[in-house]
């Protein structure tokens, strides 16, 4: 291929394996290191991309295109922004520090242009695929048409591909026809504590043909290849194809001589492949057997244009050698070794570098820095580039208007108010987005469904209304539909909604992505849910039922620990309503919250960062109560908000004050009435948002340890006039660590109940008293922090 690029590419792949390793080896032997703990950076991993990042960035990629790059690549990614200009100096320099280049591409943490995070492996991957699944999205609602279609595009380690994320990702795809996608698999055949196992080619080329991807193998280069058409290059070409994955990459360390001999032993007694081999000096050979198809810039680029032809989702198996141009080339132990000061200084005088000029983008480089530079400028992806979107927001009305019958769950009030926004034709309900894992009936989704429609590329005709079979359920598919339905895969949710999430900055298009489980389930995906948040994806995570509260389900579908998942999840604010009317206030606010992106400054009143917006998680409940008759108010929904207020204010002598959050507002309710006629004053607080109270007063003690002295959070207002001999009951149907901080606040002596415990099959009423959640339990719990006289309706203890 006689390319005139070559020449600047050439160039510029040796300054990216330069800069990538020079700054790895700076984080670790130059730069002061007071705690004295290994920085690291992975040089080998780094340097087995090299040759792949160079053609893609430099040559191959467009303004449009998205990359996931493999975690353990980012010193070459952030070497190809630093060429770009979108990265600086002092960040390579701090690489790995505070302030610095991120250890892995961050969308949040990195200045330089990062389309996707990466770092727990296999998530980054699925994400390209679900990106190129929103983006079929949004052009089939005619948006984001004043643009090309743009490949997704992941980096993959080898031994990634054991994430089993990535399978339900696959099979995802092949659902719905996935199109402009592109998985380039570093195939350097070396794990992070092994070399992989002989044959997992084969494996990876049969599950993407099974699934509809067209398979390249990139496996010999330009020179093998010349090598090949030589006599004896077919005797050669057999025994790389039989050589164990162990023996190349030994041999590969080892180098020319190390060839020569194993080659001379094994083919050598042919006459033409001797020839073949003692033509070329050692350096030549070794040249010659690590020229694989990852290495090869003319095979890189020719195949990558020939790809850009289609929209076919396409997986390129390109070998590579781990550590490829470096000393550490083929070595077991280089996925986390680092190289000498002595072999740094080898590879300074290989390539050119004086010293002082490290930094330097053109230094050592044999063409002029004035034809590289214009080079990089004139580079397709850089060319318009324009890696983040700020499109308007959506109008939220001031309220939704919502009328329940009662006694009423807030699942149901949920699949009410949805029906109510799938009713009207507003901008807000055009850009809702609903998916779920095949539970979309069982959590309220079906009455919205019946009005927005199933999503599909193409028409799918709903066969049981074509046969006239009776059903409640519409389930017509086409490319207006707004619900997305996928497989029982929670990974696949929420990478997903993190895909959706981050439609306004990928392609310019907002969606409001909301996402239904079963609560429970939120642990089986809370990896990619905890990487969706990292990112800053915007969605709201609806998740019901929740806790034992599905009694007769049993402890398989009963949640624990999720209200301390959304306590600790940064970038999700979490809701626990018990009735419907706190439950539409919070939903209004989440569509304006997830648009939300300003200033991170703490607000003064609630001292929560809520103009940085995030994502929202409501954790709701099948069980049906009363619903309060009541108007909600600015200063009530304020407080809804805010995470708490008073159902029963306490008065100036309370002797117990009752805290519960979500569905068990009845027992607490009750538990008020069985002690008010033997304990004075007695206070019912409703915690709407554990998260956002607790989030509220750490930060404002934060602030008055910075001299903020008048600082004061909402739950220190709500708690500020309780005596201090009052004692704090809390309770939830969840995990008592939840509320159980209350009595911090103001020191306020404090029993905290919940489940502690998986749950059994049972009604309501047996699992609150096997748990000790019922309205007896929470009296008992009182009388026992406030001596006096027996509470009178208070049971013996059975």
């Amino acid at each position: 291929m006689n390319d005139p690029k070559l020449a600047c590419l050439n160039e510029l792949e040796s300054k990216v394996l330069w800069l990538s390793t020079w700054m790895i080896h700076n984080a670790n032997n130059l730069r002061p290191n007071d705690d004295g703990l290994k920085v690291g950076g992975h040089q080998a991993s780094s340097a087995s991309l090299a040759t792949l990042m160079t053609a893609l960035y430099f040559a191959v990629l467009h303004p449009e295109d998205r990359v996931a790059v493999k975690p353990h690549a980012s010193p070459v990614f952030h070497a190809i922004q630093y060429l770009f200009g979108n990265q600086t100096r002092s960040k390579l320099e701090s690489f790995r520090a505070y302030g610095g280049a991120q250890s892995y591409p961050s969308r949040t943490k990195d200045t330089d242009d990062v389309d996707f995070s990466t770092g727990s492996v296999g998530l980054g991957v699925a994400q390209t695929l679900f990106s190129s699944l929103a983006q079929d999205y949004l052009r089939a609602k005619g948006m984001a048409n004043d643009r090309p279609e743009g490949r997704m595009v992941a980096l993959i380690g080898d031994a990634e591909m054991d994430e089993g994320n990535i399978f339900e990702a696959l099979l995802e795809g092949w659902k719905h026809g996935l199109r402009n996608t592109w998985w380039i698999v570093d195939y350097n055949r070396q794990s992070l504590d092994a070399v992989v196992r002989e044959g997992l080619w084969e494996r990876f080329v049969s599950l993407f043909r099974d699934f509809g991807w067209e398979v390249v193998i990139l496996k010999y280069g330009s020179l093998l290849e010349q090598a090949f058409e030589e006599p004896g290059g077919a005797a050669l070409r057999g025994w790389i194809d039989k050589c164990p994955n162990q023996l190349y990459s030994a041999l590969a360390y080892q180098g020319g001589a190390a060839w020569r001999r194993r080659l001379l032993d094994e083919i050598g007694d042919q006459g033409q492949v001797s020839r073949l081999i003692e033509n070329r000096s050692d350096h030549d050979l070794a040249r010659l057997m690590t020229n694989l198809g990852g290495h090869d810039l003319p095979l890189l680029l020719k195949t990558f244009e020939e790809a850009r032809k289609h929209d076919r989702p396409v997986c390129f198996l390109a070998y590579t050698i781990k550590g490829f141009g470096l000393p550490l080339a083929g070595h077991k132990d280089n996925h986390a070794g680092l190289m000498t000061t002595a072999q740094t200084e080898d590879l300074r005088a290989r390539l050119r570098v004086r010293p002082g000029f490290e930094w330097e983008p053109f230094e050592g480089l044999q063409l002029p820095a004035a034809e590289l530079s214009a080079f990089l400028k004139e580079a397709p992806f850089n060319a318009g580039r324009r890696g983040r979107h700020a499109p308007p927001k959506i109008a939220v009305p001031e309220a939704f208007a919502i009328e329940v019958q009662s006694p009423v769950s807030t699942q149901h009030g949920f699949g009410i108010l949805m029906h109510e926004i799938a009713k009207s034709e507003t901008e807000l309900s055009r850009r809702i987005v609903t998916t779920s894992p095949d539970v979309t009936v069982s959590t309220n989704l079906g009455a919205w469904v019946n009005r927005r429609g199933l999503f599909a590329r193409e028409e799918k005709a709903d066969l049981f209304k074509k046969e006239r079979i009776p059903s409640t359920f519409n389930w017509q598919f086409s490319p207006k539909g707004q619900h997305i339905e996928l497989g029982i895969a929670e990974m696949n949710l929420f990478i997903n909604l993190s895909a959706l999430g981050l439609s306004h900055s990928i392609f310019g298009e907002r969606l409001l992505p909301i996402g239904t489980l079963y609560d429970p389930f939120i642990e089986r995906g809370l990896d990619a849910l905890n990487y969706a948040c990292y990112q800053d994806a915007r969605f709201i995570v609806v998740a019901t039922p929740s806790g034992i509260s599905l009694a007769p389900e049993g402890g398989a579908h009963q949640s624990i620990a999720t209200p301390l998942i959304g306590m600790a999840q940064d970038g999700l604010a979490s809701f626990e309503p018990a009735f419907v009317d706190e439950l539409a206030t919070i939903l209004r606010f989440s569509f304006d919250y997830m648009q939300r992106d300003g200033d991170i400054q703490p607000d003064p009143v609630t001292w929560l960062r809520d103009a940085t917006g995030g994502s929202v998680y409501l954790r709701l409940s099948t069980r049906p109560i009363e619903q309060p008759k009541r108007a909600i108010d600015q200063t009530l929904a304020e407080a809804i908000l805010s995470g708490g207020y008073w159902m029963r204010k306490p008065g100036p002598n309370a002797q117990i004050v009752i805290a519960y959050t979500g569905a068990i507002a009845p027992e607490a309710i009750d538990a008020i009435g069985l002690i008010a006629e033997d304990r004075r004053d007695v206070g019912l607080l409703a915690v709407t948002s554990a998260d956002r109270l607790n989030a509220g007063w750490t930060a404002a003690q934060r602030a008055r340890e910075h001299g903020v002295v008048h600082a004061q959070s909402p739950v220190e207002r709500l708690l500020a006039s309780v005596p201090s001999h009052c004692g704090l009951v809390t309770v939830l149907d969840g995990h008592p660590a939840t509320l159980a901080w209350l009595g911090s606040v103001e020191g306020h002596k404090t029993r905290s109940l919940g489940v502690e415990h998986f749950g059994q099959s049972g009604t309501i009423a047996d699992l609150y008293r096997h748990h000790g959640i019922d309205a007896q339990g929470i009296a008992r719990a009182a009388q026992s922090l406030s001596p006096g006289k027996p509470i009178r309706h208070l049971r013996a203890a059975g």
